[in-house]
């Protein structure tokens, strides 16, 4: 929360954040508490904040407002509770209220209400508000032994900073000290008051150190608002420690300065208030200053003088500020019917007379006994006359206005206005003779728009807005300004804006600025067909197949624009490594199964390419001789089971010597050496 001191002096205490509410919901203060002087202005801020939407219906805050009180079990606005109209003004969750009391100390909260079901949300605590008057404490430690010497205490009702800066008056003149407190010696005839830094317009009152007499001067009023035409009375007391011997009253404003400013001019040899200025007193110390027939240049700050034989007060404290205000009712909305106005009116004024808290509001001259506040809103036919007035100052009525005939806006051409096109406002009034015409923009007024019409000649979307006239001092119904444009480049965005990971879940936005509002619908590159349409385009469970360009299309009545976004997928990390080293185990195994193959057929090579001795010695003739033993003539076939033997020609050979192992051949011996060499003898054993 942002607090500044529009006049006057605010102390901010406990300066820490706050944050009040739950979830979504939620009322953010800055500060706590707040110590603001009375007379000054303070600014209350927050921040606040509520759920975009709730069960898919889009929130939208439908009132907001400060209270302190409740009434029904609802919050009171301040802006309509008598103690503070007039004072209170609001700009977002900035709430102002001006001219402080001692009665708006009290906890302020702020509220708003949404269009959900049980959407309403109150910052409680608030931020306590306490208003002092800052005073002078003076003691004394030893009053007997030293009865002039005393310590002076800049005293606040309320917890001032550590280390704030001080002014010190004495006798009515900045002195140079700055401290909260001081002690010294005094001069029985010096009063002293003190102001906060910053803050020179609200000191304390000033006090006499040593004895009940002494210098001094103390308004009655700080501030005074009174009406045109009337009459006001400016009153102080004052006092001289020695006889006063002349006296005076004058003014000070900003942008005036006297010849002479040790010298300031009495108001009643004053060329502006001659025949208007009275000045009435007492020899008990009490003087008067009356002004009559009341101007607005009236308007100033006044002040009184006095001087003795050895001593003359002027002043740079400050005096009374008088405001001269006269009451205007002001229009807020008007909507014209055929046969009749209807109108909401607002009793106006710069200021608020001292005790009226409520309006008095007059039709035809006769009193509307129902309505007492600043806001009136009736049905009005021709000849209607309204005019409003302070409760207790029915005297000083506002002028009279005829809502049927006030100024009205027409627009040309007429029906729907296009971005580039020319548009011609015109102010229409009864005033005869032709009255002089104000242009406003959203209740700014427009520098250009000083005549009946205002034209645009190639009118834009920045002049979307709503526009009256004023003439002689009264506002036009006001007209709505629709500019009509195509899409502007939309917006693209993907949310988790992080990398995106196979399996999760990914949502795309797209938001373009155009009126009437766009369409929107989701494509694919090199895909015909839409993948969606409407603002958000959610990918419940992303798959490789969904990388790659998607563009969003903004479409209205007025044109068309797209924007592109690409997604890629991003590969888990944990993947990279795990595939990584499968891979190279896999490699490590088939290297070695093939180093162990090739080692494997070298061997068999090595095997086969390797002589036998008795090879040598026959030449390609290998003779084996075969044994059998007459007693076991199945012995042969013992390795072999009988039901698998196939008898036939050439396969019971084949299948004896296929099955035969580690049998070594030996050279035939005899005859049999020298018979066919082609015919291979073999030596079969039993091996059992």
């Amino acid at each position: 929360m942002a607090f500044t001191a529009a006049a006057g002096f605010v102390f901010l205490l406990h300066s820490v954040t706050v944050v009040q509410g739950q979830n979504d919901w939620g009322v953010t203060y800055t500060s706590n508490q707040i110590c603001a002087a009375e007379g000054s202005t303070v600014d209350i801020s927050c921040t606040f904040r509520y759920p975009d939407s709730v069960n898919g219906r889009n929130t939208v805050v439908e009132k907001a407002v400060w209270f302190t009180k409740m009434t029904d079990n609802e919050p009171v606005d301040l802006r309509k509770d008598p103690e503070y109209e007039g004072r209170v003004q609001y700009e977002g969750c900035s709430l102002t209220i001006t001219d402080l009391r001692d009665t708006d100390s009290a906890e302020y909260k702020f509220v708003f209400s949404t269009n959900q079901p049980g959407g309403r949300f109150t910052g409680s605590p608030g931020v306590t508000l306490s208003v002092t008057v800052l005073q002078v404490q003076v003691s004394k430690s030893h009053p007997v032994l030293y009865p002039s010497w005393a310590k002076l205490t800049c005293h606040s009702s309320c917890r001032l900073p550590d280390n704030p800066s001080y002014i010190w008056y004495k006798n009515g003149q900045k002195i140079q000290q700055e401290n909260p407190s001081f002690e010294q010696y005094f001069d029985v005839q010096d009063s002293y008051s003190c102001a906060a830094k910053g803050s020179e317009q609200f000191p304390s009152p000033s006090v006499c150190v040593l004895h009940q007499s002494c210098n001094r001067v103390t308004y009655t009023d700080r501030s005074i608002c009174a009406f045109k035409g009337s009459s006001v009375d400016i009153s102080c007391n004052y006092n001289g420690y020695y006889y006063v011997e002349s006296k005076l009253w004058f003014r000070s404003e900003l942008g005036r300065q006297w010849q002479n400013p040790s010298q300031p001019q009495d108001l009643s040899k004053d060329s502006q208030y001659s025949g208007r200025v009275q000045v009435s007193g007492t020899e008990t110390g009490r003087s008067t200053l009356r002004i009559t027939e009341l101007r607005e240049t009236d308007s100033a700050q006044y002040h009184f003088k006095f001087i003795t034989q050895s001593f003359e007060w002027r002043s740079s404290l400050p005096g009374t500020t008088l405001t001269v205000t006269d009451v205007q009712v002001q229009l807020i909305k008007v909507t014209v019917l055929r046969s009749y106005t209807k109108a909401e009116l607002k009793c106006d004024s710069s200021c608020r007379p001292a005790g009226s808290r409520s309006y008095v509001w007059f039709k035809n001259g006769e009193k509307i006994t129902t309505e007492q506040t600043s806001v009136y809103t009736d049905k009005f036919f021709p000849g209607d006359r309204i005019s409003c007035a302070f409760k207790g100052h029915e005297t000083h009525r506002s002028p009279a206005v005829y809502p049927s005939k006030l100024p009205s806006v027409s627009v040309s051409p007429s029906g729907d206005i296009v971005e580039g096109s020319s548009v011609t406002l015109t102010c229409s009034s009864d005033a005869d003779p032709a009255a002089k015409h104000t242009w406003y923009k959203d209740n700014q007024s427009l520098p250009l728009g000083s005549g009946g019409v205002y034209r645009f000649t190639s009118i834009s979307s920045e002049d979307r807005g709503t526009y009256n006239c004023k003439s002689e001092d009264q506002h036009s119904t006001s007209v709505f300004i629709d500019v009509q444009y195509a899409p502007k480049l939309p917006s693209v965005s993907v949310s988790p804006s992080a990398e995106i990971v196979e399996g999760s879940s990914v949502t795309l936005t797209c938001s373009s600025d155009a009126n009437p509002a766009a369409n929107y619908t989701w494509y694919k590159e090199n895909e015909d067909s839409p993948k969606a349409s409407g603002q958000i385009f959610p990918i419940a469970d992303f798959r490789p197949e969904h990388s790659g360009n998607y563009y969003c299309e903004a479409q209205n009545t007025r044109g068309r624009q797209n924007s592109t976004l690409h997604l890629m997928l991003k590969t888990n990390k944990w993947k990279i490594p795990v595939t990584l080293s499968i891979t190279a185990v896999l490699l490590a195994f088939m290297l070695l199964f093939l180093l162990l193959w090739i080692r494997r057929e070298k061997s068999a090579r090595s095997d086969v390419m390797r002589p036998h001795p008795s090879e040598q010695q026959v030449d390609e003739t290998q003779y084996a001789s075969v044994h059998f033993t007459r007693q076991q003539p199945d012995a042969l076939y013992c390795n072999f089971s009988p039901a698998q033997l196939q008898r036939g020609d050439g396969l019971e050979g084949e299948s004896l010597y296929n099955n035969l192992e580690g049998i070594q051949s030996t050279p035939l011996r005899g005859p049999a050496a020298f018979e066919d060499p082609s015919v291979v003898y073999s030596s079969v054993r039993k091996v059992c």
